[in-house]
């Protein structure tokens, strides 16, 4: 059998109070949920900035040793040069060892110079890694106060927060598609998740824009949905909501 409209006002007003009280348990939690999903990307975040250090800080050992490893080879060709010298037979042999010895002594003048700006990058890098870890400590401590905090409301909450989501979905079923889209549409837009309000003081109790009188006649007499024309959120009169809440 067809409803009749004063039927699908009160249905709607009856699932707008489940869902109210659905958002008030959930308005408890606040922000917890947003704040630890923020905790979790700053952990993450530093876990891999610190990883990115410590291969960067390797990158600078490995390159040392490398260098350092140039370095004995240099001087061990220098020795060898130093050891020709004395057996050369002509100025042209002489200018050329002579010559690679100098080559040899700028190498080892640059790879020590490359070797105190990696010692340089160390000690910069270092204090980052030590920031980022003394960051990365103080985050998870928050992140666990704040899970404690978040699981200590769910777990309060969980059980009345099913039944009344079971509520609500038995009592969707009893209201007609069209209006139940329109319902959802408006919960979605409104700040506070309300698509069904009263008349409160001759206004609009969601926009609270003053209603004319003949159209507060119109909603008492419950005859068809009326949406207030500023919201557009639908309007029902005190006396069905007292009818709602005692029934």
């Amino acid at each position: 059998m067809e409803q009749t409209v004063e039927q699908k006002l009160k249905a709607l007003y009856e699932l707008q109070n489940i869902h109210t009280k659905i958002d008030k348990i959930r308005q408890v939690r606040g922000e917890l949920p947003m704040e630890v999903a923020d905790l979790e990307d700053d952990v993450h975040g530093l876990e891999t900035r610190i990883q990115k250090i410590k291969g960067e800080l390797d990158d600078l050992d490995d390159s040392i040793v490398m260098r350092k490893n140039a370095i004995k080879d240099s001087q061990a060709a220098i020795k060898r040069y130093d050891t020709q010298l004395k057996e050369v037979k002509n100025n042209r042999e002489y200018d050329a060892l002579t010559k690679e010895i100098e080559i040899q002594g700028l190498d080892i003048q640059v790879a020590e110079k490359k070797i105190k700006e990696f010692g340089f990058d160390i000690a910069s890098k270092n204090e980052g890694y030590e920031a980022a870890e003394a960051q990365l400590e103080s985050r998870k401590k928050d992140l666990e106060i704040k899970k404690g905090e978040l699981e200590l409301i769910t777990s309060e909450t969980e059980k009345e927060e099913s039944g009344l989501q079971k509520k609500a979905e038995k009592a969707e079923k009893g209201i007609e598609e069209r209006l139940l889209i329109a319902y959802n549409r408006l919960r979605r837009n409104s700040i506070n998740g309300l698509a069904v309000v009263t008349i409160d003081r001759d206004a609009c109790s969601g926009c609270f824009n003053q209603i004319p009188p003949q159209r507060q006649l119109d909603i008492r007499q419950r005859k068809k949905v009326i949406v207030c024309e500023h919201c557009g959120r639908i309007l029902v009169d005190e006396a069905l909501t007292v009818e709602v809440v005692e029934g």
